[in-house]
């Protein structure tokens, strides 16, 4: 397993503002994460400190050298779970491997791609979650359904095949994502990947079955979202972070209600500027370099 001090999910402006606060003091650091939104080819004309209009992969990049000449460690690997160990220290489950870390600070913003299911507010709760480790449990040899065409999704049902075999996966309409090692591991399990989409749930008092876009239905107790990609909300929900609707809550110092994590940027849901997100994630970083070094003492 990758060893860390600080590991930070997102290589946006605020992610990378953190990374060079954290290289820069010492901090072993590792950055995972790919392209974010704001790294495409528009135009900024509304930053400090640039006279001249750059493009957002322009500033981007920028950042990316500039956290990489401290010593910081980056590259383009989603994370697709997080939890907490007993030691307090911290494992992101990526794509080629685990990585632990003594603080995990949050940056890749509030992204959620909905299932477009018609009545799925209605059962959340009920039947609908988006977090296998904290209700997989509930549901111990029944059948359910994850919604999801790519990595994301294979690796939550693969995480629920600890509590029951009867795990299907539902593309949602989408061709499916995932890499060929995950097929290949959903095959092994026996789960399948059905290119349809989930229109409609139905039962009494908690889902029951899911109807289908060809009009069949699928009995199932449980629906686990994981559309796309994970984001900073799939991690709170696994690490009990508090939430105020899809944006985690964090103090003026970036803190959240869990030592060791941090969040900063658009997934706070502030001011949604990337001067914020900048400024943001300086705060975090600082304040992670303070919690990794007293773990440091303590070890």
């Amino acid at each position: 397993m990758e060893q860390t001090e600080l590991l930070i999910i997102g290589q946006g402006p605020a992610g990378l503002s953190a990374a060079i606060y954290a290289a820069r003091a010492g901090v072993r650091t590792t950055i995972l994460g790919c392209a974010p939104k704001v790294a495409g080819d528009y135009d900024i004309d509304n930053y400090f400190g640039f006279e001249e209009t750059i493009s957002g992969h322009e500033l981007i990049e920028r950042g990316k050298r500039q956290a990489t000449r401290f010593g910081a460690s980056m590259r383009c690997e989603r994370v697709l779970g997080l939890h907490q160990d007993e030691d307090g220290s911290f494992v992101a489950t990526a794509e080629h491997g685990e990585v632990r870390a003594q603080a995990v600070i949050l940056a890749t913003g509030v992204s959620r791609a909905r299932p477009g299911v018609s009545n799925l507010a209605d059962y959340e709760g009920k039947g609908v979650s988006y977090c296998v480790s904290c209700d997989g449990f509930f549901y111990r040899n029944r059948p359910v359904l994850v919604a999801g065409q790519g990595t994301f999704a294979a690796n939550q049902a693969l995480e629920l095949t600890n509590y029951t075999p009867r795990v299907t996966i539902v593309t949602q309409g989408k061709a499916p994502t995932m890499s060929a090692d995950y097929r290949a591991r959903l095959a092994e399990a026996n789960i399948p990947v059905l290119e349809r989409s989930v229109v409609r749930l139905e039962g009494a008092t908690a889902m029951e079955r899911a109807v289908l876009d060809d009009g069949t239905g699928l009995d199932a107790d449980g629906l686990f979202v994981a559309m796309g990609e994970a984001s900073s909300l799939d991690f709170a929900y696994t690490l009990g972070l508090e939430r105020n609707g899809v944006f985690i809550q964090a103090d003026s110092e970036q803190r959240t209600n869990i030592p060791g994590v941090y969040a900063a940027g658009d997934c706070v849901g502030r001011f949604l500027q990337i001067a914020v997100a900048v400024g943001e994630g300086a705060k975090a970083g600082r304040a992670a370099i303070e919690h990794v070094k007293a773990r440091r003492k303590a070890a």
